[in-house]
């Protein structure tokens, strides 16, 4: 910016009492004038900025400031939302000559320290200025072209997490933790997560405006896309947030039937995810046509339904009418299995427990089957069941169930119903549990609590300290002598000559006592 210019500028405000602007791009053309009240300038609509996640609009504001305040929020507010090469505030002197100059652009996401995402610098005067500005900007730019938390930008899979608590932040911190593993169990890309404070939540955007603004520039910055809320967004509150970030916006029911759409195979699962994802939309077909393209579509919007999501509500009915029509059939078949099995004595154990916690890897040591066994959330989905004969010809039926997770959505439970049935029957239950997490406690609690909701308190539970191998062994002692059960390693095949002689005895047991009692 020359001299001359910034004393023109600076002149007519003073002889206006109005802040006064510059839009210039890159050659030094000025492109707008905007003209301000004493306190701030009002920029006009830019329109789109140019393409390339990693580059800026190609204008820099100029403006002047009436007081000695330099670089005001608004202004690096403007600088991340509009995408501008820099903002610069040139002070205006009480005789209306340039005074000092100050200036901010935008850092690198590796660059940016404590928070800041903004470069501020200051200049004495604007005759003391002499900078290549062209060469300056290029610079720049060419740093956010090498910075690594960039380079995946196209792909519309960036995503940043966004937790809230009101007053339990070690809560907040375990489910923002765990929101991280199912992003990534979804294909998204996390580049941040955020954990805001605050005494309640608010109505409109569950975070509040200011704090919403604050992750919109912060995703900006980091070139994310999609926003991910670590609770159940209300209709509103989803199209809210959609409408004021312009980014796609995804809650954690929606990620996890995202998971749970991925990994559906059979017939009845894919029914049941279909379900789900019409009870949770229906009361959202409101938001359409806005806000709900940005809702839909790509992580969040996949699956056995997508293509029957974008309907009316009058269809939205009937076709959920169908489905739970289709899985009452299923379930009723499922229900006369049961009772073969019943009839031919054959005992049911059902593996239950947190996702991740190696529930289908123990299926497969113990029966030598291939299930799938993946190192991510939500890997089994449709319940596996595998027959097991013990030495002494006695036979049992092993069930692997989805496995449950914190908060687990009261519409998946009700979705998937006709699958937790197997657990009404079961004559066993086996409660697999991670030793070597940190957590196992708290997932332990959660299990529980799902398992009361299921009304299943009262059905027998063994306790299987799996990962036996991994963990602590004072850890491992102190969880025994607290909760009981059984150390093993399924991935080793430790322990499990004493866990399957625990079941025969407790199953086979029982057994034997019935009949004493009946005869």
């Amino acid at each position: 910016m020359s001299a001359p210019l910034a004393r023109t500028l600076t002149e007519l405000s003073q002889e206006t009492g109005r802040r006064i602007g510059l839009l210039i791009d890159r050659a030094g053309e000025i492109e707008k004038v905007v003209v301000g009240d004493s306190h701030r300038v009002h920029i006009p609509d830019l329109g789109a900025r140019r393409a390339g996640a990693d580059r800026f609009r190609g204008l820099r504001l100029v403006h002047t400031s009436l007081r000695p305040d330099g670089l005001t929020e608004e202004d690096l507010t403007d600088l991340t939302l509009l995408q501008l090469d820099a903002v610069i505030t040139v002070q205006v002197l009480p005789d209306g000559l340039p005074g000092r100059v100050w200036y901010a652009c935008q850092l690198p996401p590796d660059e940016a320290r404590g928070g800041k995402i903004w470069r501020v610098e200051t200049v004495d005067s604007v005759y003391d200025w002499n900078d290549d500005w062209l060469a300056f900007i290029t610079d720049l730019e060419a740093q956010f072209t090498k910075s690594p938390q960039l380079r995946k930008i196209e792909d519309g899979n960036a995503a940043l997490l966004v937790g809230i608590t009101l007053g339990n932040p070690k809560r907040a911190r375990r489910g923002l933790d765990e929101l991280q593993q199912l992003a990534k169990t979804a294909g998204l890309r996390v580049v941040d997560t955020i954990l805001a404070k605050r005494d309640s939540l608010d109505g409109r955007t569950c975070i509040g405006s200011g704090k919403l603004q604050e992750l919109v520039i912060r995703s900006m910055h980091l070139g994310a896309s999609t926003m991910v809320f670590d609770r159940e967004l209300s209709p509103s509150q989803l199209r809210n947030v959609a409408e004021t970030t312009e980014l796609k916006v995804l809650d954690r029911t929606q990620l996890i039937l995202d998971i749970f759409s991925q990994h559906a195979q059979s017939r009845e699962g894919k029914l049941q995810v279909e379900l789900a994802q019409l009870r949770y939309r229906m009361p959202r077909l409101a938001l359409m046509p806005t806000a709900m393209s940005r809702l839909t579509g790509g992580v969040g919007g996949r699956g056995p339904g997508e293509t029957k999501l974008e309907i009316n509500g009058r269809r939205a009915r009937e076709r959920q009418t169908r489905l739970e029509h289709e899985l009452q059939k299923l379930s009723e078949n499922r229900a006369l299995r049961r009772k073969r099995r019943e009839r031919n004595g054959v005992p049911v154990v059902s593996i239950v427990g947190y996702t991740n916690a190696g529930k289908s890897t123990l299926l497969n040591r113990i029966t030598q089957s291939e299930v799938i066994a993946e190192d991510k959330l939500f890997a089994t989905l449709d319940p596996t069941s595998r027959r097991f004969r013990f030495p002494e010809e006695r036979e049992i039926l092993l069930t692997d169930t989805v496995g449950f997770i914190q908060d687990l959505p009261k519409t998946l439970i009700q979705a998937f119903k006709a699958t937790l049935e197997e657990l009404e029957q079961a004559d066993l239950l086996l409660h697999v549990l991670d030793a070597a997490d940190p957590e196992v406690e708290h997932h332990k609690g959660s299990v529980d609590e799902i398992l009361k909701d299921l009304e299943l308190e009262e059905t027998p539970i063994l306790l299987v300290w799996n990962k036996a191998d991994e963990a602590d062994p004072q850890v491992l002692r102190e969880l025994q002598d607290r909760y009981g059960g059984l150390p093993a390693s399924a991935l080793q095949g430790a322990g499990f000559e004493v866990l399957l002689d625990r079941i025969e005895r407790q199953l086979f047991r029982t057994q034997t006592l019935e009949r004493q009692a009946e005869t």
